[in-house]
């Protein structure tokens, strides 16, 4: 098991070494800099932008350099914990992103717990109960989830909550709490809050990972040693824990390592439309500004929620299924 994991780890710092300079490479694709959006500023506001004070700025913010220099100053910063320097915001990037970032883990942690805490009985539930009025009606529920974008049900939920309660549910917190220290009453307002993004940016994943679970179960269910078992007289419930639950585990583990970034990702519109205070826009404004840094690190934060997700999940599958930890024997 050690040496598995030492395999992973060398595979995630190499996975990250390489997105590390396509992340580099898309930021420079567009043509010019942050300094050249700047400087159309200065210009459409009628202000001085003379050859000395652009060739200052280019200077002022490493831009003169060769790219190569930049991205390696770049992901040596990184190696360090210094994010780099945002220059929209005038301020290193971990200053910029403050409680964002830990805001953005709350709520994409929650989420998930949601999406598994919520799809797994529910799956299970329709699955046994095949063809019954709910399984029907949740399986319709489910296909709305789906065909539903999130932020057309976070308009939806906003509408109707200020129509029927006269209430706003943007945010995620009471504006009385959003420039006060860490307290109870901030936590509580954010965990009441956290409700309805939550709900918005989960309800699609909760659908495929129902609709998942339901047809794994199913086909595990028609099987000759379920068949068997019966026969044998052994109760239904202990049918399901002993064999058939146990061998679609794998399937549901393993959407870990693509469920975190996705869910980091889908949230980016939603969060703009409830106006969240999360990564989410302020990674889109950083790529219209091209702030190379502070959209960088956003990006890196992504790249590290896959490796991570991933390597989680690949642990998981060991755990709880003999034939990943036999198959990896024979290799060895």
């Amino acid at each position: 098991m050690l040496g598995f994991l030492l395999r992973r780890v060398a595979t995630m710092i190499g996975t990250l070494a390489v997105i590390s300079v396509l992340v580099f490479a898309v930021i420079q694709l567009p043509p010019g800099d942050y300094l050249t959006t700047y400087i159309a500023d200065l210009q459409a506001q009628g202000e001085d932008a003379s050859g000395e004070k652009i060739d200052f700025l280019r200077q002022q913010y490493g831009l003169d350099q060769p790219l190569p220099i930049q991205y390696v100053n770049w992901v040596a910063g990184l190696l360090h914990g210094d994010l780099g320097y945002s220059f929209e915001y005038q301020l290193p990037v971990a200053d910029v992103v403050g409680d964002r970032l830990f805001l953005t883990m709350v709520l994409n942690f929650l989420t998930v717990l949601f999406i598994y805490g919520v799809s797994f009985p529910i799956g299970v539930y329709i699955a046994t109960h095949q063809y019954s009025a709910a399984d029907h009606s949740l399986s319709f529920l489910g296909y709305i989830g789906l065909a539903t974008p999130n932020f057309l049900l976070a308009l939806i939920l906003l509408y109707l909550s200020n129509t029927w309660f006269g209430i706003s549910i943007g945010g995620l917190m009471d504006p009385a709490y959003v420039d006060e220290g860490w307290s109870l009453g901030k936590v509580g307002s954010l965990l009441a809050h956290l409700v309805v993004p939550v709900v918005v940016i989960g309800t699609a994943g909760t659908a495929g990972m129902i609709r998942r679970l339901r047809a794994n179960l199913l086909d595990e269910l028609q099987k000759p040693y379920v068949v068997t078992a019966r026969a044998k007289g052994l109760p239904e419930g202990r049918i399901l824990r002993k064999y058939p639950l146990r061998a679609v585990l794998n399937p549901f583990v393993s959407d870990i390592g693509t469920l975190l970034p996705q869910i980091v990702s889908g949230s980016v519109i939603v969060s703009a439309v409830m106006s969240l205070p999360t990564t989410g826009p302020m990674l889109l404004s950083s790529l219209r500004s091209q702030d190379m840094y502070l959209a960088g690190s956003f990006l890196m934060f992504l790249a590290m929620l896959t490796v991570a997700g991933m390597l989680v999940s690949d642990i998981l599958l060991a755990v709880i299924d003999p034939r990943v930890r036999l198959e990896r024997k024979r290799k060895a």
